[in-house]
């Protein structure tokens, strides 16, 4: 047992520290190993040296095998020491990337609320509890239809008790590989942060596949973007201000909406709406269907896997499709502001194909293009509270306030 244990935390251990892309039918499980073992390192170190002190005591180390098994635990403990090392390293290196991207004077854009509102480093309460979000001057108003779907057209708003002025509004978009999710499961310590220091935020629900196939997900997305500029000023939100993020699935989506505003083949129905918005903040989504570049490798496998959940058809059936669902095929000199955040040790959504959206949307883009690679992430980092969260969190209460402050300077939540 001892021996078992020792080599299966050694393991975990490593694919949080190192970047293991194949064999890639076990993606999955590599990185909710990786993700829950690099995003609170400290919760593993206390319980493996738990066990390891009971397996040992309990005559695990009366044969050869169990001080194999011990060695192998004190190598993991020392790699999740290593693994909070550069967990420290995630927030100067957004500071590097938002400073190279928006200018070493952003921060002076923003008022003197919202200066003094931003977090220099994360309380213990992050680390400790990491599933808590504090709601303290929050007033949510939930399940409010968008469209004509009973359950996937619903949209929460969150609020802050009091502000001075109409707010930025943050819309919130779930990930789940475009066929799983709720919009009360991610980006809420995004939103929570946000709306207590004087935003509004609005998280929404979409249409799933199977059942559902591209593009109804994002003619969801715009369709809500639409209700947010037509409704938002009842809740306190200012409909001119309104950035765009998500997660996975949610941030390809994201992308995808901010890239092609008001385009009417995703606005059938409404195509006189105005779906633009004020800026982008995408986390690790998927920006190239297509894998032009050949950066992943395994197109096959990211092609069936699309045929099979979210496309109508393979990617010689349908290859304008494949090509109009890819956010770089829309990069544009008119794009909004994009805060561009990936994982370096994302084995689903690979760094490089992030890199290359990147630098070709920056490229052709008149407005700010910041990317940053946050250090030892992994996919789906954010989802709870953790150093490197919080973070993220950070960043894009930094971007957002530099976006934000011309239309909203005064509007606090405090």
């Amino acid at each position: 047992m001892l021996l078992i244990v020792g080599l299966l935390s050694g393991w975990a251990t490593f694919v949080a520290l190192v970047r293991v892309k194949r064999p890639a039918a076990l993606g999955f499980a590599i990185m909710l190993t990786s993700w829950f073992t690099g995003e609170w390192p400290l919760f593993h170190l206390v319980w493996q040296l738990v066990l390891a002190g009971v397996l040992a005591g309990t005559g695990g180390l009366d044969a050869e095998i169990g001080v194999v098994g011990l060695a192998a635990f004190a190598i993991s403990w020392a790699g999740l020491v290593a693994i909070r090392l550069v967990q420290n390293r995630a927030r100067p290196t957004a500071e590097v990337a938002l400073r190279r991207g928006l200018g070493d004077d952003y921060l002076d854009r923003l008022p003197v609320d919202r200066r003094a509102a931003l977090r220099t480093r994360p309380g213990a309460a992050i680390t400790l509890l990491p599933f808590r979000n504090d709601s303290t001057g929050i007033v949510t108003e939930c399940n409010l239809s968008y469209g004509d779907h009973p359950k996937r057209h619903l949209l929460d708003v969150y609020r802050p008790e009091s502000s001075d002025m109409p707010c930025p509004v943050i819309l919130q978009i779930h990930g789940g590989g475009w066929v799983i999710g709720n919009k009360r499961q991610q980006g809420m310590p995004l939103v929570h942060r946000l709306v207590r220091n004087g935003y509004v935020a609005v998280s929404i629900n979409y249409r799933l596949g199977p059942r559902y196939r591209f593009p109804e997900q994002l003619i969801d997305v715009k369709r809500a973007i639409a209700w947010t500029r037509e409704h938002i000023g009842d809740h306190g939100g200012d409909p001119t201000a309104i950035i765009l993020t998500g997660g996975s699935a949610g941030g390809h989506l994201s992308a995808l909406a901010a890239l092609t505003p008001n385009d009417p083949q995703f606005q059938p129905g409404f195509e006189s709406a105005d779906t633009s918005v004020a800026a982008c903040m995408p986390l690790y989504g998927p920006t190239d269907f297509t894998d032009a570049e050949g950066i992943r490798g395994r197109m096959d496998a990211f092609e069936v896997f699309l045929k099979r959940t979210v496309m109508p058809g393979s990617m010689q059936e349908v290859p304008d499709l494949y090509r109009a669902m890819s956010p770089i095929t829309h990069v544009r000199p008119d794009a909004p502001p994009f805060l561009i955040i990936q994982g370096t040790l994302d084995v689903l959504v690979w760094r490089e194909e992030n890199r290359r959206f990147a630098d070709q949307l920056a490229s052709v883009s008149q407005s700010p293009v910041v990317y940053w690679e946050v250090p030892g992430a992994q996919h789906a980092f954010d989802m709870f509270n953790s150093r490197r969260s919080a973070a993220a969190v950070d960043a894009c209460e930094r971007f957002a306030g530099w976006v934000s402050s011309d239309t909203s300077a005064s509007c606090t939540g405090r």
